[in-house]
């Protein structure tokens, strides 16, 4: 037998068997022992721990799509409906490769939403993520613990543990949570001047369609109705939608609820968490609570 005939490289396997259209995941990183995590600004990704109750922002929804007769992968956030993506912006100094950002599912460059899981032939209790050109998603901080960013980098030949990630799964919630109580801005030092200052920042343009019963409504959002909306807080924004639905005569938020449509392509994901500190515009699809078009609206059951 021919030296190294034994080392052969062994055929990737699919892992596509573990995220089932729709199904809503976790990632927990082989080394690190902390989980895929859509930080509060709305862009970017982190590694975190699992704290005292699991939170939405380290749960990600499955949403795969066929691109010239191959089943793609794509990671859509549960608390703000962004998904994972590779970003062309180099990693911070001291971490690898390039960003792993959050981003909406539509206009250019969607191939940077697209992963391949693959079982570790080694050790098929985890997965790699590849994206284009046999880059994978890492964590980074192996020997600096503090660093918690997520990256996409070349394997160099192996491998690393780094690029290695379990996967979890969680039931369907059987109703949409209470939102959370209402603030004024959240994370706002006090003080009027500085209340006043931070909410100017914090203005975003907010996007709004009513949906029928059925849950059909105009996909062209240049027909939506729009307004600006100050701070975070998911329980003042469906009051504001409340009141401006049916030409101003609508209700205090009562009876309605939110779901965000990140992107053109974007599967619809239902607010039930404070905004993102990004001042982004939202398209926002309005819901008759109780109808079939609010049924339809899905949730991890996290609990």
């Amino acid at each position: 037998m021919l030296r190294g005939a034994g080392r052969q490289q062994l055929p990737p396997v699919s892992a596509m068997d573990l995220f089932p259209d729709g199904a809503f995941v976790r990632l927990r990183n082989r080394v690190q022992q902390t989980y895929l995590y859509a930080d509060d600004d709305g862009e970017g990704v982190s590694l975190r721990p699992h704290g005292p109750a699991f939170s939405l922002n380290a749960v990600w929804r499955v949403h795969r799509v066929d691109v010239d007769g191959t089943t793609l992968l794509l990671l859509q956030g549960a608390a703000y409906g962004r998904y994972l993506a590779i970003s062309p912006a180099e990693a911070e100094s001291g971490d690898r490769g390039n960003r792993a950002v959050q981003r909406d599912y539509g206009g250019d460059d969607q191939g940077a939403l697209m992963w391949r899981p693959f079982r570790m032939v080694d050790d098929a209790r985890y997965v790699r993520l590849r994206h284009d050109f046999n880059r994978n998603l890492r964590a980074n901080g192996k020997f600096r613990f503090w660093r918690t960013a997520v990256t996409v980098d070349t394997n160099e030949g192996r491998w690393t543990t780094m690029m290695q990630w379990t996967v979890g799964t969680f039931q369907l919630g059987p109703e949409l949570p209470p939102l959370p109580h209402p603030t004024v801005n959240l994370g706002g030092r006090r003080g009027l001047f500085r209340r006043r200052r931070l909410e100017a920042d914090e203005r975003r343009t907010i996007r709004h369609v009513r949906a029928n019963d059925q849950g059909e409504f105009d996909p062209n959002n240049n027909n939506w109705a729009t307004f600006h909306f100050y701070g975070r807080s998911v329980f003042n924004l469906r009051m504001q939608v409340g009141i401006r639905q049916d030409g101003g005569a609508g209700e205090y938020g009562d009876g309605i609820t939110l779901a965000v449509q990140p992107g053109l392509h974007g599967r619809l994901t239902p607010l039930v968490t404070d905004l993102p500190r990004s001042v982004d515009p939202m398209d926002i699809v309005v819901f008759n609570t109780g109808s079939q078009g609010a049924q339809n609206l899905v949730h991890p059951d996290i609990a």
